[in-house]
């Protein structure tokens, strides 16, 4: 069979662990999805809201990006570093935490985080196209985005990765390209650096965007590496998906900082247009396809969170192929409606979506993080994932879920967003550093539960990996 047929079979597996006699691969395919993947037009726009929402300078811009990047990233590769040695979807492995009826609420936010950025991604795809030529109707931008997003998440987990690899070499040259377009040929305004000033709660601001870039990976980036042999090691996955996330994602954010001051009217896509002209059908279109294998990323698995939910209520069940492919229809027409009936102000409500995005997913992140390598050790018994009554795990774990909503709450007073603004927030300016609190006291108060209940217990006498 050659490289090209392996690829253009469908995956049969779903949410099923992976046997050790259907691993394969290597760390280096977890660089090059995550450094491949992220070089897209949504990561370029995303980085624009530290120069066009936040008014932060060029500079303070670029370092706020960075440690927001490096910080975030930490959290996302710890969770990469799991799917080698569990062989199963993240949402799946949950259960481990909160319960198999407990983990549902976290499983069934999640489906709408992959349907809201899903519905991002078809706009910009959309809006990029559209900005080549008046020809080209937006609607239909956004539908064949969407359309060819589909494909990839119908036919899965081998096709997706082969297609990241592709995209590490075409969108990362197009990406220097230009950079160097840009700078040596087309010219930048003569204003764009010294425009704006440091202002503390843009830069907290436009860190938080640019660590929830990362973080927002938690939820299915081992999905990308349960194929791995066991023995490709955690530190080994670690390390291939921390660089890859940081060096795929920061530099299109750098591209959209500076892309945002030297576009008068903040539309970032027709100021890269208008920046790069002479390549610009090049630059839009290598990144606008970049959009599509990221949008088969979040619709693959948003299908298997999905499944996990069915799986849950009707635990005979266990969806195959036929199941993902019908499931990720179903989302992707649900994305394409939010993505055409809600194109008006996309930039502000896109804002606002992903910060409070952080507030929900940042609990979860710190549960599953400390449950994992401070209490478990990483060894959970997977057949119990996949019974109704949680086998060892219970229905509820009431400690995670008590410190999942205690998470979510304290940091409600540090939240700044165009909906709420939360008073410790207001006396910081408007600064918001809800994550950090969200993440630290999340952990603390579910490792103290841990130690005062019988979990540890529990995972010493009956937690054998699967």
């Amino acid at each position: 069979m050659s490289h090209g047929e392996r690829h253009s079979h469908l995956e049969s597996s779903t949410i099923q662990p992976i046997p050790l006699s259907q691993r394969h691969g290597s760390a280096r395919d977890l660089f090059t999805i995550w450094f491949g993947s992220n070089i897209m037009m949504l990561t370029i726009v995303t980085g624009s809201l530290a120069t066009t929402v936040f008014k932060l300078p060029f500079w303070w811009a670029a370092l706020a990006t960075l440690v927001g990047s490096l910080i975030g990233a930490v959290f996302m590769a710890l969770h990469s570093a799991q799917g080698p040695q569990l062989g199963v979807p993240q949402m799946i492995q949950t259960r481990g935490q909160f319960g198999s009826f407990g983990s549902l609420l976290v499983v069934a936010l999640v489906v709408v985080m992959y349907v809201g950025f899903f519905a991002s991604n078809c706009v910009f795809g959309g809006q990029a196209l559209h900005s080549l030529s008046p020809d080209v109707p937006l609607d239909a931008g956004v539908v064949v985005i969407a359309l060819i997003s589909l494909l990839g998440s119908i036919y899965g987990y081998k096709l997706i990765h082969a297609y990241a690899r592709l995209l590490s070499w075409c969108s990362g040259s197009v990406l220097v390209l230009a950079f160097v377009w840009i700078f040596f040929v087309h010219g930048l305004p003569d204003d764009t650096f010294s425009k704006h000033s440091l202002n503390l709660p843009g830069f907290l601001g436009a860190m938080s965007v640019a660590a929830l870039w990362q973080i927002a990976y938690a939820p299915y980036v081992s999905d990308y590496s349960r194929y791995l042999p066991p023995d490709t090691g955690p530190r080994t996955a670690f390390w291939s998906s921390y660089w890859g996330c940081v060096l795929g994602s920061y530099f299109p954010m750098l591209l959209g900082c500076l892309v945002g001051l030297a576009t008068p009217d903040g539309n970032v896509v027709n100021g890269l247009t208008e920046l790069t002209q002479g390549i610009s059908v090049l630059v839009i279109v290598v990144l606008t396809f970049g959009i599509a294998s990221s949008n088969a990323m979040e619709l693959y698995c948003g299908a298997l969170s999905s499944i996990t939910v069915l799986q849950t209520l009707f635990p005979s069940w266990s969806g195959k192929a036929r199941a993902r492919v019908v499931t990720a229809i179903v989302l992707c027409g649900a994305s394409l409606a939010i993505a055409l009936f809600g194109q008006d102000n996309f930039l502000v409500g896109y804002t606002n979506f992903i910060l409070l995005l952080l507030y929900v997913l940042v609990p979860w992140t710190a549960i599953n993080l400390v449950d994992y390598y401070l209490v478990c050790h990483g060894d959970y018994d997977v057949a119990s994932f996949f019974r109704q009554d949680g086998g060892i795990y219970g229905r509820f774990n009431t400690t995670a879920v008590v410190s999942y909503f205690i998470g979510i709450a304290a940091q409600a007073p540090f939240m700044a967003t165009d909906i709420y603004t939360g008073e410790l927030a207001n006396r910081l300016g408007g600064a918001d550093i809800s994550w950090i609190v969200g993440l630290s006291l999340t952990s603390l108060v579910y490792y103290v539960g841990c130690k005062l209940s019988s979990r540890q217990l529990v995972m010493r006498h009956g937690g054998a990996s699967g």
